[in-house]
């Protein structure tokens, strides 16, 4: 995968110092973590689903899960099956497999036998899956344990056909009621970070699935707000930061899903701020941008990085340049991590950034500067004149 890969090559220089860097099966695993961007959801019986994949990816999408769980009727799940099995195997035979567009393709099954049963249907087109995501993960009843051995025992099978031997890996969701409800939380997040650390080498990141979340107390969001207003949903996604998203010995944790995409009646304030777009003569933009309910996720997206998340489930595709441009690191940004680095290779201290806006001290920022500059790797740095705004805009085109 290759992020703005739609880009044209002067459309790239204008828009990056360093462009994003191409990201694949054997990059290092943090960095592939880091630059899954906007995870694309789409049901497994969506009809003409290889040349939906290809679309998605061609206008941005880095990362597509094909949904065999809470996405289709109990009753459609044979053909779920039949029709991602399908459109993988025919993806392995088009040219498409090759481009750097080629999104990072997962599948989300119901039951470990289930991971296991269709993942030795893919046969020789396992070379194009990255891996699985596995949901309501949790080790109170054994249940990660069992996805986690179903996998290990899939990759054995198909060593042969992976590309460089790469393992397929697992993206587990957070969303379990034992890891969700107060008086079992703690010690189901303790035992979930026991089980990922035996299986390191296997684990990609760690998703949260927040609707399941407000399930287990009846709650929604509405469009006005974020996550992080539902106070019960926002405690549970501080106790998974804090105990698997530790940088010394933790995961990569993404963004739950923000599930609104068409205009409803509005009730608060817009949160978008005009000046940004009237500087960039994107007024209109701003307009679109509202009326299509997505200066809400904006905001989320921003507390979803301020809170140490990266990435985020998405179920639209208007959904994707929003994500992918909140990660693009700003120049100044990109600045403050190398010299905060320096310093701390130096022997720590503190001085102004370059900007002159910031301070930067190198011991209790070095964590924030080594994580900036592997998502500069995965999404670019932006020139210095470059704004959110530009990104978007040549985004959305």
């Amino acid at each position: 995968m290759l992020h703005y890969s739609f880009l044209t090559d002067s459309g790239r220089d204008r828009l990056f110092a360093q462009p994003p860097q191409q990201l694949g099966a054997d990059s290092d695993p943090r960095t592939l973590a880091i630059g899954l961007g906007a995870a694309l959801y789409q049901p497994g019986t969506r009809p003409s689903l290889a040349d939906s994949i290809m679309k998605r990816a061609r206008s941005g999408c880095a990362s597509t899960v094909l949904c065999l769980e809470d996405a289709v009727a109990d009753s459609a799940v044979e053909h779920a099956e039949d029709n991602v099995v399908a459109a993988l195997t025919e993806l392995s035979r088009r040219d498409d497999a090759a481009m750097p567009a080629f999104p990072l393709v997962f599948v989300r099954p119901r039951t470990p036998e289930q991971l296991l049963a269709v993942g030795r249907r893919f046969g020789p087109a396992a070379r194009l899956l990255t891996g699985f995501v596995l949901p309501k993960f949790e080790n109170a009843s054994g249940r990660g344990e069992r996805f986690l051995e179903a996998l290990a025992l899939l990759n054995e099978e198909l060593a042969e056909v992976r590309p460089g031997g790469t393992p397929l890996r697992a993206m587990p969701i957070i969303e379990h009621p034992v890891t969700t409800h107060r008086e079992t939380r703690a010690g189901a997040l303790l035992k979930v970070r026991d089980l990922l650390g035996v299986h390191r080498e296997l684990i990609l990141s760690v998703r949260l699935g927040a609707t399941d979340m407000s399930s287990a107390y009846g709650l929604r969001r509405s469009r006005d707000l974020t996550i992080y207003d539902i106070a019960v949903v926002a405690n549970v996604i501080a106790d998974v930061v804090g105990i698997l998203g530790r940088p010394e010995d933790g995961w990569i944790i993404s963004g739950p899903v923000w599930e609104h995409y068409s205009n409803t009646e509005r009730i608060l304030r817009p949160l978008l701020r005009a000046t940004p777009f009237t500087a960039a003569n994107s007024a209109v933009l701003r307009e679109q941008l509202l009326g299509a309910n997505l200066d809400g996720l904006i905001r989320e997206i921003e507390l979803d990085l301020a809170n140490g998340l990266l990435g985020k489930t998405v179920i639209h595709p208007s959904h994707v340049p929003l994500v992918h441009a909140l990660h693009v690191v700003a120049h100044d940004e990109y600045l403050d991590a190398l010299d905060i680095l320096a310093a701390d290779a130096a022997g720590g201290g503190a001085v102004a950034s370059q900007s002159g806006n910031r301070m930067n001290e190198a011991k209790p920022h070095r964590a924030w500067a080594q994580r900036a500059l592997q998502r500069a790797e995965a999404f670019g740095v932006a020139r210095p004149d470059v704004t959110f705004v530009d990104l978007l805009e040549a985004s959305m085109k």
